[in-house]
């Protein structure tokens, strides 16, 4: 008798447990979606300010977006940026992955935790000591050190990206290349670059969504006729709580949903991330 309530006991203990972690996922869930969802609710809105519900629903703040030209003005500039530094990020991020990824020497894991280093160091400390450091050599801020301000921010996620990529990679691959008579570089562009390219993809696309949407290193790192768009966006709601700014916010929640479907199918995005 006893040892059939110690096992319904047990049965239940376990039943409530897995019963409190399905409900913290799901309020976790909801906690996440729930402002993206509003967002996108209010984004059509028929009224004149930002509120939910809305009193009714249109399409007229999408159509203020054609004419809201400070805000092209600043996609423009945070496009150009966040494209010109995930360049640089690969082709940085490609090289030391291939350097750290199998080496067992200290320095490599000294490396590597270099190169992670800036998603640890605090945004706003970064790009106030970039702006100190830019000062001190005599560079003043323009288009090109917030590019350099962003492909630092950026190089740890091809980094992280692509050494994972190299750490499934068989090494016997590379020495049967080797002992065919093929050159390093022929084995990278031939067998290293086609395995890992998934990994690439992964960090670049990573890289691009950080640098779009960088708040610290823009202030500090942008001159004033460098207008970003998650700058203005921010200074647009905090003065007057413009509706265009949901629409806006809406165009690139869709946006950035596609691009996370499309290097889903591409790469395996979500695994790459666990």
């Amino acid at each position: 008798m006893r040892v059939t309530m110690s096992r319904s006991s047990g049965a239940l203990d376990k039943f409530s447990f897995e019963g409190l972690l399905h409900l913290l996922a799901i309020l976790a869930v909801v906690l996440l979606l729930a402002p993206t969802v509003i967002v996108l609710v209010v984004s059509f809105t028929d009224g004149l300010s930002l509120r939910f519900p809305p009193p009714g629903y249109s399409w007229r703040w999408y159509g203020e977006l054609m004419e809201a030209w400070q805000l092209h003005y600043a996609l423009k500039n945070s496009l150009t940026v966040a494209v010109l530094a995930t360049a640089l990020a690969i082709g940085l991020g490609v090289l030391a992955a291939l350097a750290v990824a199998r080496s067992p020497r200290l320095s490599a894991r000294l490396l590597d935790s270099f190169f992670l280093s800036p998603l640890i160091l605090p945004a706003l400390a970064f790009g106030l000591s970039s702006l100190m450091f830019f000062s001190l050599i005599g560079w003043p801020v323009s288009v090109f050190t917030l590019v350099l301000g962003h492909t630092v921010v950026c190089v740890p996620y091809v980094v992280r990206n692509t050494v994972a990529a190299l750490t499934q990679l068989q090494p016997s691959m590379l020495e049967g290349s080797a002992s065919l008579g093929a050159s390093r570089l022929y084995t990278f562009r031939r067998i290293t670059l086609p395995l890992i390219r998934p990994g690439i993809l992964s960090g670049g696309f990573l890289a691009f969504m950080a640098s779009f949407d960088n708040i610290p290193v823009s202030l500090f790192l942008r001159d004033a006729a460098t207008d970003m768009l998650p700058i203005r966006m921010w200074q647009d709601l905090e003065g007057r709580l413009d509706v265009t700014i949901a629409a806006l916010s809406g165009i690139l929640i869709v946006a950035t949903i596609g691009g996370i479907a499309v290097m889903e199918r591409l790469t395996g995005l979500s695994r790459r991330l666990v």
